[in-house]
């Protein structure tokens, strides 16, 4: 009887077996046709005989499925179906498929960070920060992943991820530093950035001269300073502090840190600080205009009226198109209006008050002729700037200067 049974139970396994090859096969057939919806669906409906085969046959199983997914693009599960061909392989001596999944590493890597590309055009952060991460976890020796994964994950919110990658970045001294290749064409006189292979073509072309190479800017600043931003949203502003200070011990010097840290001091209000900063980034870079336009704001914030405006026009010297630079100068200019126009309200009707009247309304008149020709010049820049064009209709309605008064109040109708 045992016997009997035995070869019954025999029987039933080469059945089994037979059946598992053949369903397999199958599905291998629909794999290679790339007929990858038929793959799925046939895996799937099978899943009960394949998974629990033996493990030559599981693995088979889980890599075609593997497959079939990451053809349909779901990347997640990839990963899960490609982890469970390593175990049973591992767990039974085998490595047929965990050595295909290894040669595919490269490709899959390729396929999820493509799909990132697509899901950031679209706006879809926070899934496609999910793929870098994945990326980056498939190929941890490729810091750029973890980099875009963090930098997705900022544009959706989601800072409870955010700072981790971050501070494996900085831990790990990332800077993304690359090198940059350039080359002049004579003909034209103008300079393009190539790929290194190109760069080492037109070595041999005289028709390419000044081939030189650059490094790209260091993302450590930027990296730093979401930490900060990142712990500064968290309330932790001692960490935000910490990792700027932290962060230029090692690079005193770097003006992208030294912003940073000003950054931070003018969001917990210490303004003094920030100035302070924003001098000693000057220092490291003379003609920054924007180092100049925040000392303006800062100034005129702590009511040091001239020092903003000297600041401001120096703003407006080093780079003439800044919007902000015009629109902020004319503003402070015109911030003296209201203690004049409240002492010519308090002034009686005597004739000595009369004429301290009408020294006032000169006085303001010059006030409206100092911002003027700053807003007009912002009007040249952006004619749709509406800000500017209503101060201007405003200034030139009330020192009766018809004509310009028609001209701001026309140009302001028409936007």
């Amino acid at each position: 009887m045992k016997t009997y049974y035995s070869l019954i139970l025999a029987l039933v396994v080469a059945f089994s077996v037979t059946a598992q090859k053949k369903e397999l096969k199958a599905a291998q057939k629909f794999v290679d046709a790339a007929s990858f919806d038929d793959a799925y669906n046939f895996l799937n409906e099978n899943s009960d005989l394949l998974s629990s085969a033996e493990p030559k046959y599981a693995s088979q199983y889980h890599f075609l499925l593997g497959t079939t997914l990451q053809a349909k693009k779901d990347f997640l599960k990839v990963v899960e179906e490609f982890d469970k061909v390593k175990s049973i392989e591992k767990e039974a001596g085998l490595n047929k498929y965990t050595q295909l999944i290894k040669n595919n590493n490269a490709r899959l890597v390729a396929d999820v960070v493509n799909e990132a590309v697509t899901l950031n055009t679209a706006e879809n952060y926070k899934e496609a920060g999910a793929l870098l991460y994945l990326a980056y976890k498939l190929d941890d020796e490729n810091l750029d992943y973890l980099y875009y994964a963090a930098s997705s994950a900022v544009n959706s919110g989601d800072f409870k991820n955010a700072l981790p990658y971050y501070l494996t970045l900085k831990d790990k001294n990332y800077t993304g530093v690359i090198t940059k290749y350039y080359a002049t064409e004579v003909a034209t006189g103008e300079e393009s950035e190539v790929d290194e292979t190109t760069f080492n073509i037109y070595k041999k072309s005289k028709e390419f001269t000044n081939l030189r190479e650059g490094l790209s800017e260091s993302r450590l600043p930027e990296i730093v300073k979401n930490i900060a931003l990142i712990h500064v949203s968290n309330g932790d502003n001692e960490a935000a502090m910490t990792a700027i200070k932290d962060a230029r011990k090692l690079s005193p010097k770097d003006v992208g840190l030294i912003l940073t840290e000003a950054d931070l001091y003018i969001k917990l209000g210490d303004e003094t600080r920030f100035g302070t900063l924003m001098q000693e980034a000057i220092a490291q870079d003379p003609n920054n205009a924007i180092l100049y336009y925040n000392l303006g704001v800062v100034n005129g914030n702590e009511g040091k009226r001239e020092k903003a405006i000297g600041y401001y026009k120096k703003a407006i010297e080093l780079d003439p198109a800044y919007e902000a630079s015009y629109l902020n100068l004319s503003f402070i200019i015109l911030e003296g209006e209201s203690k004049i126009v409240e002492q010519m309200n308090s002034l009686g009707t005597s004739a000595a008050d009369n004429r301290k009247y009408d020294q006032l309304k000169l006085k303001r008149q010059d006030l409206f002729l100092e911002a003027a020709p700053f807003l007009e010049q912002l009007v040249k820049i952006n004619p749709k700037n509406k800000e500017a064009i209503t101060t201007l209709k405003n200034i030139f309605g009330t020192i009766g200067d018809t004509a310009n008064f028609k001209k701001y109040r026309d140009m302001l109708e028409a936007l």
